[in-house]
């Protein structure tokens, strides 16, 4: 059984609390991604992404260089061990209606984050189909 710390992405950028949603944007271009998580002192404490920052910010015309990460991040972190087993972080994703999930250690530290498309790509496609075919039924708004 393979376990979650085997596909997922370890080079993962974080976000402070404290950047402007601007930075946290341009990071997430150079970086190819729609999520960061956001740490601060050494602890997870959010995760901001492309459709927070649309949303919660730029629909209501708060100015990029002046909003901060903090004001559009969400609080409640979706995650999964390390050691745990990739159909659980795909249960767990078809559960939460979401594409991904940090990944944490057993002392709740972050070590990376897995995507659908890790467990698509590197080992579990059936088990991800069946949960992108999931979200997508439960949440029209999710596309593949």
């Amino acid at each position: 059984m393979q376990q979650v710390h085997e596909v997922m992405s370890q080079d993962v950028k974080i976000a402070s609390p404290k950047d402007s949603i601007e930075k946290a944007a341009k990071l997430m271009a150079e970086t190819n991604c729609g999520a960061l998580p956001v740490g601060e002192n050494g602890r997870l404490v959010g995760i901001v992404t492309d459709r927070d920052i649309t949303l919660r910010a730029v629909s209501k015309g708060r100015a990029p260089n002046r909003c901060t990460v903090r004001e559009v991040m969400s609080f409640r972190i979706k995650y999964v061990f390390e050691d745990e087993a990739t159909h659980v972080a795909a249960h767990k994703m078809s559960k939460l209606q979401v594409r991904r999930l940090m990944v944490l250690n057993r002392q709740k530290r972050l070590v990376g984050v897995v995507s659908l498309a890790d467990l698509a790509l590197k080992h579990d496609g059936p088990a991800a189909a069946s949960t992108l075919k999931q979200i997508s039924k439960t949440n029209p708004s999710v596309h593949p």
